[in-house]
């Protein structure tokens, strides 16, 4: 479906990252993979992208946070692939706490990585789209963009931040060739969801599997988690030709979470 298609994973080097850059490359496209880790495990899964489906993949590392780095990564992604089609935001943090409480450093960084390298990857990347006349942009915001919840301060505005760019960027391209979708997922079992089932393990004295579908039923009526390959789904869709009058919208994958 994406042969010969070239895209870029951000914070692919584990969990939903590299479930998405794991569909896309089984769809056929050439990848560059980005994230933290150690190096011999990261060269492990590049190798294994190439070895599985055939493609070209590649690791660049970059500081995110930073404006001119995100920037500069975007343009040396698409050079090394020879182009670029595909641009997925997926890098993220996340910390909790009360907004009396919120830690003015923590909030700088995860606004700084959840949406402001949005912005200056989408900056960098949609020059050579527009060469080339078409392009996808695909943000994985998440639920957290569509509703609020407690002690999330930060992670709720940046993630909100994502589903307005999304649309603001879908808008301006809508000509061009180019379009733009957030994904929204709900609660997906990642190593950032594993911490907050753990807390909750320990809070409610209970073991780590009841508190998981404890977590589950606050929010989540299907009593599932999202699958990161679900997600890696999604993202081929939005990636392929079916999806190309579909822009400016945001594929919610929750479990019935926002239909409350």
């Amino acid at each position: 479906m994406l042969k010969g298609k070239r895209a870029i994973v951000t914070g692919s080097t584990s969990g939903i990252g590299l479930a998405i850059a794991d569909a896309l490359a089984a769809a056929g496209a050439d990848v560059v993979i980005n994230g933290f880790g150690a190096a011999d495990a990261i060269e492990q899964e590049r190798l294994s992208l190439e070895n599985k489906y055939g493609i070209k993949a590649y690791y660049l590392n970059a500081d995110l946070s930073q404006a001119q780095s995100t920037r500069d990564f975007v343009q040396q992604a698409a050079e090394l692939l020879g182009g670029l089609d595909i641009l997925v935001n997926n890098a993220g943090i996340q910390h909790t706490a009360n907004v009396e409480d919120f830690p003015t450093e923590r909030w700088d960084a995860i606004i700084a990585l959840n949406l402001s390298a949005v912005f200056h990857g989408a900056a960098a990347a949609l020059p050579i789209m527009h060469k080339q006349g078409a392009g996808r942009i695909i943000n994985i915001a998440s639920v957290h963009g569509l509703v609020a919840s407690v002690q999330k301060s930060a992670y709720v505005a940046a993630k909100h931040g994502v589903v307005g760019l999304t649309k603001v960027i879908a808008l301006e391209n809508a000509q061009k060739g180019v379009t733009c979708n957030a994904i929204c997922p709900g609660w997906v079992r990642t190593s950032l969801v594993e911490k907050q089932i753990e807390a909750l393990s320990v809070k409610l004295g209970v073991s780590i599997e009841e508190a998981a579908r404890e977590l589950l039923s606050e929010k989540q009526p299907s009593l599932q988690f999202v699958l990161p390959a679900q997600l890696g789904a999604a993202a081929v869709f939005l990636a392929s030709d079916a999806a190309s009058q579909t822009t400016g919208t945001t594929l919610t994958m929750d479990g019935g979470w926002t239909a409350r």
